[in-house]
């Protein structure tokens, strides 16, 4: 069975060029030329990846993106825009988005971006397939997509689930930045980006929250590790 991609653009040329080069890699492909289009597209398929421009009248990329979320979807989502200030990454990635593509942008890599978003999808649901992870007092259920710490539910945003996740799967296993941004964002922001670690920031104040102690420690130089203060 083919992998579905919808695309939502209002160019016509990109959809044109998208619809064409995505069809000849094997995908069937939806689209849609503005956001609330897109949105009824969506109320009745659930694709494997969605493809979503920003700069949209009426409904823009950003608000397509929070409703697809807080209807429950975890399709990936790949936002393609004309601004490229680290504010406006941000932003997406903290609505849910799961990668960022500024235009004009080479078709090689938007594909090769598309690949790498759905090979991660397929690794999250070969993941799933025991929904708890355990490391000291620190619960990851998979299902509900939230912590628990001493009984504590914490409620966790998209990225900070995700991010969790990946060092709930690697404990004690030191995880570079490169590596961290690959596997979560699934590419590199420039080098004065310090989106890592404003997330990493956010994830610790939830995890750390009445006056728990550390298990996401910094490893300085080469990245981060979960693992408890005593090692």
């Amino acid at each position: 069975m083919r992998q579905h991609i919808v695309v939502v653009d209002d160019d016509d040329k990109i959809i044109s060029l998208l619809r064409r080069s995505l069809a000849f890699e094997g995908y069937e492909v939806t689209t849609a030329s503005n956001g609330m289009e897109g949105l009824k597209v969506l109320l009745t398929t659930e694709p494997d990846l969605l493809i979503l421009d920003v700069m949209m009248p009426q409904v823009d990329g950003w608000e397509v993106c929070r409703r697809v979320r807080e209807g429950g979807s975890t399709v990936p989502i790949m936002m393609l825009t004309a601004k490229d200030d680290v504010i406006d990454r941000v932003k997406g990635l903290d609505l849910g988005a799961d990668d960022y593509l500024v235009k004009p942008f080479a078709l090689e890599e938007l594909l090769a971006r598309a690949r790498a978003l759905l090979r991660r999808k397929a690794d999250k649901i070969e993941a799933s397939s025991s929904s708890q992870l355990l490391y000291e007092d620190l619960i990851l259920d998979m299902d509900a997509r939230e912590a628990i710490r001493s009984g504590r539910r914490i409620e966790l945003t998209s990225k900070e689930y995700d991010l969790l996740l990946l060092f709930m799967q690697n404990p004690r296993r030191v995880l570079t930045r490169d590596a961290i941004m690959e596997k979560i964002w699934g590419y590199d922001f420039s080098g004065e980006s310090n989106v890592l670690e404003v997330y990493i920031a956010m994830l610790r104040q939830k995890v750390e929250e009445g006056g728990k102690n550390r298990l996401i420690q910094t490893v300085r130089g080469t990245g981060y590790v979960l693992r408890g203060e005593a090692g």
